[in-house]
């Protein structure tokens, strides 16, 4: 029998659903990428507060990106794992030589505005399946984000 079998969900309900995790995988590995180049590159006067911040945040999404891995394999999929596959399908672009504070935290809440929109796709299409671990998964991560984007927005305000 198959995990999906057991825990009562059926297979071609959740195959949208895996989908979008697996992009949202991608995204997550390309922005996780950008971040240890911010937090590696970063001058300036912020630099003490942005290099800390940016390890935090780096932390964080790698542990998402274990999440949504396990979570596709959960749910009967094979998540991707080469980083070739990765900059294929992800929507969230590789940035380079990023030294700036202000590029980066601009990158950051761009990039959270793209994941709350994703994620809330993704809520609805998991709920629809009756998949409320992943319904649950989501409503974690923008909460998260939601307070991010409020802090990082106080934080870079002109």
């Amino acid at each position: 029998m198959k995990t999906l079998d057991y825990i009562k969900l059926n297979e071609s309900e959740v195959a949208s659903v895996v989908a979008s995790l697996q992009q949202l995988l991608a995204d997550f590995q390309v922005y996780y990428t950008n971040l240890r180049g911010f937090h590696w590159n970063i001058k300036g006067r912020d630099f003490f507060v942005l290099h800390a911040k940016f390890e935090e945040l780096y932390q964080d999404v790698a542990e998402k990106v274990d999440e949504l891995a396990e979570r596709v394999l959960m749910l009967g999929g094979t998540p991707v794992s080469k980083f070739s596959d990765y900059l294929k399908v992800a929507k969230v672009k590789e940035l380079d030589g990023v030294t700036n504070g202000d590029e980066a935290l601009g990158n950051i809440l761009e990039t959270y505005a793209y994941f709350i929109s994703q994620e809330r796709n993704l809520l609805a299409q998991a709920s629809a399946a009756a998949d409320e671990v992943t319904v649950a998964l989501m409503s974690d991560y923008l909460k998260e984000q939601e307070k991010m984007v409020w802090m990082l927005t106080a934080y870079n305000h002109k």
